[in-house]
């Protein structure tokens, strides 16, 4: 179980983190906490922003901080699940025989950037799938295990939908949190050119590894949720599902499915986090409030009707959110 040392602790490792992106990031901290969240939860993100609100550089960023192995893949229409995962490639031995030897591609690392990864073929979009999921990648029948802890930041940009083809609900599902990133403000715009134009470098230190997130996923797991927040989590669930008996009213009109059960282990797993970050632990239900948006907005599929409408799924969530009482 958790201490109150174990608290406080975390939440001076997760300011400290804030501390060190921020020497870089100009603005969205919001988004810049949730990925902490995400990341420390063991959960994948999906970023979703116009060019140029430096989305890559808040991945890499991050990976630097946490002292964690970084790749980048720039996807595509012509890439290829192989060069996403790797190939078998014949080498020669010192004795003149031949060998199969894998030659793995950049998912073999620990923070994954997948950059514009709806500009990419379903068919090499999948090639995710197995790694997001089991934390493995499946090459010529042999089955390689990918290091700890692993996960995958993916950005997507809204504006330029032409050629691209959109993520399978099976993938969106695997992504913890969709995270949208906002215009900077005039005077974030003001830090920023100042920043960028001055000609200092920015020098930031590696706050955490490997060896300290693994550990604190584990201690997360244990921070105390009471049966009540948990029933108000599955009624939030059961509210946005169109074939529950608790359904909403904006459910039933404007959506075809529902979120899944990994809807609810998000909202979990995101309250556990940030109540240890904010040196608590044991949840409360503003802890699973709080990430109705980021972990539900990509798993609500409307209806012809809600493609009409002129609401959003974040607009279906806030509504509902208001009928189901804590």
């Amino acid at each position: 179980m958790t201490t109150k040392d174990d608290a406080q602790e975390f939440s001076e490792l997760i300011n400290n983190l804030r501390s060190q992106v921020g020497r870089v990031i100009v603005g969205n901290s919001e988004v810049t906490d949730n990925l902490l969240i995400a990341l420390f939860s063991g959960g994948h993100c999906l970023l979703e922003g116009a060019p140029g609100l430096g989305k890559t550089l808040l991945v890499h960023t991050i990976a630097r901080v946490l002292d964690l192995d970084f790749s980048r893949i720039q996807f595509t229409p012509d890439l290829m699940p192989a060069d996403i995962t790797g190939t078998n490639i014949i080498n020669i031995t010192p004795d003149g025989g031949r060998e199969m030897v894998l030659r793995p591609g950049p998912v073999f690392t620990q923070i994954l950037l997948a950059d514009e990864i709806n500009r990419a073929t379903p068919k090499t979009q999948s090639a995710l799938l197995e790694a997001m999921q089991e934390h493995s990648v499946t090459i010529s029948g042999t089955t390689h295990k990918l290091r700890e802890p692993f996960f995958v930041l993916a950005t997507q940009n809204p504006i330029d939908m032409e050629g691209t083809y959109p993520l399978p609900e099976a993938q969106l599902d695997r992504f913890m949190f969709k995270l949208n990133i906002s215009s900077p403000s005039t005077s974030e715009l003001v830090k920023i050119a100042e920043r960028e134009t001055s000609g200092k470098k920015v020098e930031i230190s590696k706050i955490s590894d490997a060896n300290t997130i693994i550990k604190w996923r584990e201690k997360i797991r244990e921070v105390i949720v009471s049966k009540e927040i948990t029933d108000y989590a599955a009624r939030i669930i059961s509210a946005l599902t169109p074939s529950s008996e608790s359904a909403g009213k904006l459910t039933e009109e404007y959506l075809r499915f529902g979120p899944s059960p990994r809807a609810i282990i998000a909202l979990i797993m995101a309250a556990k986090t940030t109540a240890l970050a904010d040196k608590r632990y044991n949840c409360c239900f503003e802890d699973v409030s709080k990430f109705a948006l980021p972990v539900l907005r990509h798993r609500l599929i409307l209806n012809f009707e809600g493609e009409e409408s002129n609401l959003s799924t974040d607009d279906i969530i806030c509504q509902t959110l208001e009928g189901v009482h804590n």
